[in-house]
């Protein structure tokens, strides 16, 4: 509930925001997506999560990030597998293109007001040196791990470069020639995580592969906004994302034989590690999250970023940040999914995200948040996506409150925050942290609070005072949002149904009712330039308090 602070309040956190105190101007960052499944995105659930992710924000675009676009198949989708079977050859080796699934793919989301991220990957089968096995079956080992057996023919560098250089060339003529202008929007990615078994081949090998990948999508569109290397977080090679800077800075560019590659944005992946623990005493068993991993992971990839001078103002784009790695890999340390955890936990990552790139000099232009929709799954699965059976989840609340963000960043201090250097040390598995950040424009000052821990066990919520300094002394109205375990929140509701495998057509419409984002129905007038509210923030949540004159 929201009051006025009374004589009855006990050691809260005090949390102040000065709304004259402007830190930075605000980048939004939120608004990009992606799945390993691309034929997912205009299955009817896939098209409506689309149309809502655009609605979130009409002045912000959204961009959606899928893999396999290249991948040779029939266009049937499966847990980390989809393909668009653009490429075949004939007999005596000319190539056969057929744009027939890509087409249906990019005019959904030129329907549904959604900008493609194009990651060019992955391998034709007819252009792969190791093409036999081709489509994996996963889960693999049926326990729902990805192993070797994943990265099968379609991970490999091109057995002709000149064939693969020609098929994007083909490729981006054909979308501009279809979409025409509207390509000028458009981002282009070379590959996904070439570090690790998702390209067999060797740093050189990709360094070619970007050369002239990027070289024939400039060949069609000159002023085309390119750039790679979506390496994992370190991955096996620590030092890819250096080799793959220094390269496009001086290096000798495969395709124009002169020094240097072009580079419009800098991709890497910073993922989390969660672990199940087991119940011990009076602790139940239960999911620990490593929100410091992530953001350590981050923290590294723009140090290096940084030591390049030419770099340091490149738009970074996070092509893949999420609480762990397999957003198709179901188990008991993911059980998270589902509620607000993992909501609250993108509300850290993005805003934690933002301040380091601050800290250290480097331009944060977005982060892609790996989860979509899977088809013909049961309900509340234990997948990572924004929707089960088209009921949104909690998170993707987290991410409308996001959207009604804008202006300036301005100062907002919380006595119950844990620093982010402490974070990326040691994640948040002491004190939650109880925290936040506020923007403001002309006549709106928006607060978005949370309440996280690492562990996600039971705790009391948190006592909070909001002080709020540099506002107009005239009729400021408030207003607030919370997504917890009782707002917000279609699975709880699905639970006390008693998780039903078939809901009926009324349960299916209490469920819509609830996966939806409401005010609380409290709204606090103030005519003063500066009020405190006192409010209570439960573990694992999130609130947004908007104030407008």
């Amino acid at each position: 509930m929201l009051a006025a602070v009374g004589a009855k309040a006990q050691a809260p956190v005090q949390i102040h925001v000065d709304a004259a105190k402007i830190i930075a101007p605000y980048k939004p960052g939120w608004n990009y997506f992606g799945a390993d499944e691309p034929n997912y995105s205009y299955a009817p659930n896939g098209t409506k999560l689309l149309r809502e992710l655009a609605a979130i924000d009409p002045a912000t675009p959204v961009y959606f990030r899928p893999h396999n676009l290249l991948t040779s198949g029939d266009g049937s989708g499966s847990l980390k597998w989809g393909s668009t079977g653009v490429y075949e050859e004939a007999a005596d080796g000319s190539p056969i293109y057929d744009w027939t699934i890509t087409d249906r793919l990019f005019d959904n989301l030129a329907a549904t007001h959604v900008r493609p991220m194009v990651e060019i990957g992955f391998m034709p089968e007819a252009l792969s040196p190791h093409p036999a096995p081709y489509r994996h079956d996963f889960p693999v080992d049926g326990k729902g791990k990805a192993g070797s057996e994943v990265f099968t023919g379609w991970s490999y560098p091109p057995n002709d470069y000149g064939r693969w250089r020609a098929l994007i060339v083909a490729y981006v003529t054909h979308l501009h020639g279809r979409y025409g202008s509207a390509v000028d929007t458009w981002q282009w990615e070379v590959w996904n995580e070439p570090d690790i078994p998702y390209f067999h081949g060797s740093v050189d090998e990709y360094l070619k592969l970007y050369d002239v990948t990027t070289g024939a999508i400039r060949q069609v569109l000159p002023h085309a906004f390119v750039g790679g290397p979506a390496v994992t977080g370190g991955g096996e090679n620590k030092h890819f994302l250096q080799l793959f800077l220094e390269h496009c800075a001086r290096g000798t560019n495969a395709d124009t034989q002169k020094p240097g590659a072009p580079l419009d944005f800098i991709s890497f992946h910073p993922k989390g590690s969660p672990k199940f623990i087991a119940a011990a005493g009076t602790t139940p068993a239960h999911v620990q999250m490593n929100l410091g991993r992530q953001l350590a992971l981050t923290d590294r990839g723009f140090q290096t970023i940084a030591g390049f001078p030419e770099f340091r103002n490149t738009p970074i784009i996070l092509t893949e940040t999420d609480p762990e790695g397999c957003a198709a890999c179901q188990g008991p340390q993911n059980g998270y999914r589902n509620g607000p955890l993992y909501g609250v936990s993108v509300a850290e990552m993005l805003a934690r995200s933002a301040e380091l790139a601050r800290l250290r000099g480097v331009n944060l232009f977005g982060t892609v948040t790996w989860a979509f929709e899977f088809e013909g799954q049961p309900w509340f699965a234990g997948f990572r996506d924004l929707a089960s059976n088209g009921i949104d989840k909690p998170v993707l609340n987290v991410f409308r409150m996001f959207g009604k963000l804008s202006g300036s960043l301005v100062s907002l201090t919380s006595t119950g925050s844990v620093p982010v250097g402490d974070i990326t040390k040691a994640s948040v598995t002491g004190a939650p942290d109880i925290n936040g950040i506020a923007t403001r424009t002309a006549h709106s000052l928006d607060i978005l609070l949370w309440n996280y821990h690492d562990e996600d066990v039971p705790a009391p919520p948190a006592d909070v005072v909001l002080s709020i300094a540099g506002l107009p002394g005239r009729g400021v109205r408030v207003k607030r949002y919370v997504v917890d375990q009782d707002h917000a929140n279609a699975y709880t509701v699905w639970l006390k149904m008693g998780s039903p495998n078939m809901p009926t057509p009324d349960q299916i419409a209490q469920l819509q009712a609830a996966s939806e984002l409401q005010e609380d129905g409290k709204v606090v007038r103030m005519d003063a330039p500066g009020f405190a509210l006192s409010t209570t923030l439960p573990r694992q949540a999130v609130a947004l308090y908007r104030l407008s004159w």
